[in-house]
């Protein structure tokens, strides 16, 4: 394993590769080994004893701790140019880590309007039950976020690029807003991952992930990822996933750390693929608008490219017929798989309006841009002539 010194000036996708590991290795192993095991033996009771009062380091119990998952952590910390990353069970256990953890009754949480479905569900139906107040806003307009501020407001959670609008938010401007009136700002940051952008260097106080996408890449297990850089969050952070057990088991962690190895060979191709697919759509008569960052006259374009390394590998687009064409071009398909889910090896597509978002009012879907004939493309690493033939058949095929 490469020293500290070497590991400090690592580039983006050397760190993919090299970060998170054991402080030391057990019997040379290249690969990080599988701590199977539910809980740790004490070398005495007043070690025990110590550990469980915070005194000295060690682990207690997998829920509360395990050097698999711990090697995770600190690698997706890395990346992201964090103090302390917290592995959690799913993307959403740590966005509800995040909710509830750092929000209470009386709180006013300003959230964009463009969020993950689920993302939105929680924070419209769950949160009132806990007296947490929200208002939903168009991030990428400062005046209205501006506008949308109150005096109890403590949380503004995004997401940039946005799900699945592809929406691009000014980060280091929503951190001057909020540092001046003391407000968390979350970012979900799934759709670039920290190697294309790291918004705890633009000024934002927690990134989420969602590990199940791009960082694993694999579409094989689910987990998640807040990472922090001020230590009292962190310990409220780490203190809500290990009471309500919303944490990482090692062979999930061992996964996603194996598939963080090629995070950037994976992003690399797939960006490449997914300018070329957005090029392809945008002339072709059966679509009628592509939403991608990487265009020029994509909104947001001029931000991203100043916050971001690359564009991604997600696009939207709408096709001809609305709700009707947009199921009989996903129904013809045959190479790109219909699923949720985005970030794998593999292209995945899905119709957002029934699927990952049925779950918001349709006014608040059509407000936020998530229109009906709205397709959300996550474009894989296949060869590009086969993706464009793919869909090219498919399009031709809408009646």
């Amino acid at each position: 394993m490469p020293d500290q010194e070497n590991q400090s000036s690592m580039r983006r996708a050397t760190a993919a590769i090299h970060r998170g590991g054991l402080a030391r290795a057990v019997y040379g192993e290249v690969s990080v080994p599988i701590f199977q095991t539910s809980t740790f033996s004490f070398p005495s009771a007043e070690a025990g004893a110590a550990r469980f009062i915070g005194e000295e380091p060690g682990f207690i119990y997998t829920r509360m701790g395990n050097p698999t998952v711990q090697a995770l952590e600190e690698g997706v910390a890395a990346l992201e140019q964090g103090a302390v990353g917290h592995a959690a069970a799913t993307g959403m256990a740590a966005i509800a880590a995040v909710l509830l953890g750092l929000l209470g009754q009386g709180d006013h949480l300003l959230a964009g309007n463009c969020l993950y479905g689920p993302t939105h569900t929680v924070i419209n139906r769950e949160l009132p039950r806990f007296g947490i107040s929200t208002t939903f806003v168009d991030t990428s307009d400062q005046q209205r976020v501006t506008e949308a501020m109150q005096p109890n407001t403590r949380m503004l959670f995004l997401e940039t690029p946005a799900n699945p609008t592809l929406m691009i938010t000014d980060l280091a401007a929503m951190a001057r807003l909020t540092r001046e009136r003391h407000i968390l700002l979350v970012v979900d940051n799934t759709f670039a991952t920290p190697y294309l952008q790291r918004p705890l260097t633009l000024g934002a106080d927690l990134v989420v992930h969602s590990l199940t996408k791009a960082l694993n890449g694999h579409s094989d297990v689910l987990g998640g990822m807040v990472i922090v850089n001020d230590a009292a969050i962190s310990k409220q952070i780490q203190r809500f996933l290990h009471l309500f057990g919303g944490t990482m088991d090692p062979h999930q962690a061992w996964l996603i750390l194996r598939g963080m190895r090629t995070l950037a060979l994976r992003m690399d191709r797939a960006q490449v693929n997914a300018l070329k697919i957005a090029e392809f759509l945008e002339q072709h008569p059966r679509v009628e608008w592509v939403r991608y960052p990487g265009l020029p006259h994509h909104p947001g374009h001029d931000i991203a490219k100043k916050q971001m390394d690359g564009f991604g590998a997600m696009l939207c687009f709408g096709v001809q017929r609305g709700l009707e064409g947009g199921r009989a071009f996903l129904d013809g398909l045959r190479l790109i798989t219909r699923a949720v889910s985005l970030g794998g090896v593999e292209s995945l597509i899905q119709h957002p309006a029934s699927m990952t978002h049925a779950g918001v009012p349709r006014e608040e879907r059509l407000a936020a841009g998530i229109k009906d004939e709205l397709v959300r493309l996550s474009v894989g690493c296949e060869d590009v002539e086969d993706l464009s033939a793919d869909l090219d058949q498919a399009l031709q095929g809408i009646p």
